[in-house]
């Protein structure tokens, strides 16, 4: 819950070096986009303008989801490069984002990069018995898009929280209010603890997976931007984005070095209008609201991005987010068509279509498309 009194921003040397982390890489990306790649963009000075005007955090009154297809391991940070220089330094107006926990924070050093690049560590339900949708990195994602500060109410000031089980990343913070863990052992800091973060963006990726694919075509979403978009108050902005070329960059059939991006590819980025979100998701937000107070009578208020059983299993609260994914994943094709490709067969958006692949979902598929898991 928002507790007054709490610092407005992380330390000054915090700032400092998330503004180098995510500065750097990003003219890393930017210089390899614009100078060893064919790049082409567009909507992006809708997009800018929709970032000045969040650019006073104080006077921001909701926060910002983008969403878009995932075609390469390098999606993010390498699309941020289109920014301008200005922007990419800013850490208060930047993205955050999601990555997989046994993948990027695996020791000490990664671990410091990437919370440095403002990445949350996620866990994934293949790879980790703390992954699903209700795990707290996800509590944490909904406490951004909303007006902060928020801090663990079990975890009170004066206890004092200053070591790391795992990943080994060093605590800056005094006191574990302004920590939490994604699995019980371990401790990251709190992004949704400071002022400076209320109202904050976040970029996913719902496939939540790397889709290869001639077509274009999309996978199924997953349910995590219907959480963001539910449980956030007031309801996010969301923009869709269609993202090509990045796959040929780092297609997954590369060879030797596996690790260096290839040049000299055609990369084609595009912003969507922001959505009307009130209009496309205000009557879903109405329903969950009135499932939410239902529950809170019987079992008393819970936390912002904190649910019962009810909450996350009932009939109910999986057809809203079904029906919230489904418009969501209905605006990125709405992207994707402006860009002159045709209309996808209706059930590749179907998780239904996908169950085939049985549990060996890596690799290449019958349909000539290659899935990673990230």
């Amino acid at each position: 819950m928002p507790v007054d009194g709490q610092p407005d921003a992380p330390s000054a040397p915090w700032r400092a070096a998330s503004a180098f982390t995510m500065g750097a890489v990003g003219v890393l990306c930017r210089s390899f986009l614009l100078g060893l790649s064919t790049t082409e963009v567009h909507g992006l000075d809708g997009f800018l303008e929709l970032l000045d005007e969040r650019a006073n955090v104080e006077e921001r009154q909701r926060g910002l989801i983008t969403v878009s297809n995932h075609v390469s391991v390098l999606d993010d940070p390498a699309i941020w490069g289109v920014l301008p220089l200005s922007y990419l330094f800013n850490p208060d107006n930047m993205r955050w984002g999601l990555a997989s926990y046994d993948l990027c924070f695996t020791n000490k050093a990664l671990s410091t990069f990437f919370t440095f690049g403002q990445v949350l560590p996620t866990h994934r339900t293949k790879h980790s018995q703390f992954g699903g949708l209700f795990q707290p990195t996800m509590t944490q994602a909904i406490r951004l898009l909303c007006r902060g500060p928020f801090i663990q109410p079990n975890d009170p000031p004066e206890k004092p929280n200053t070591s790391v089980a795992s990943p080994d990343l060093i605590d800056p913070f005094s006191a574990g209010h302004l920590t939490y863990s994604t699995n019980g052992d371990d401790t990251f800091p709190a992004p949704s603890a400071y002022l400076s973060r209320r109202h904050s963006w976040i970029h996913i990726f719902p496939e939540g997976m790397i889709h290869q694919t001639e077509d274009k075509i999309m996978r199924y979403f997953k349910w995590g931007v219907s959480r963001l978009i539910l449980e956030s108050d007031p309801c996010p902005d969301v923009v869709p984005m269609w993202i090509d070329g990045p796959d040929q960059i780092m297609h997954e059939t590369r060879t030797f070095p596996r690790f260096i991006p290839r040049p000299f590819k055609n990369v084609s980025i595009t912003f969507g209008q922001k959505l009307d979100s009130d209009e496309v998701f205000g009557e879903l937000r109405e329903r969950w609201k009135r499932l939410r107070a239902k529950e809170e009578q019987k079992c008393g208020a819970m936390e912002v991005g904190v649910l019962n059983d009810a909450l996350k299993v009932s009939d109910e609260a999986v057809k809203l987010r079904e029906e919230c994914t489904m418009r969501v994943r209905a605006a990125v094709l709405a992207v994707r068509r402006s860009r002159g490709l045709p209309n996808e067969d209706p059930k590749v958006g179907l998780v239904e279509t996908y169950r085939e692949e049985g549990s060996n979902r890596e690799g290449k598929k019958d349909d000539g498309s290659i899935v990673k898991d990230m």
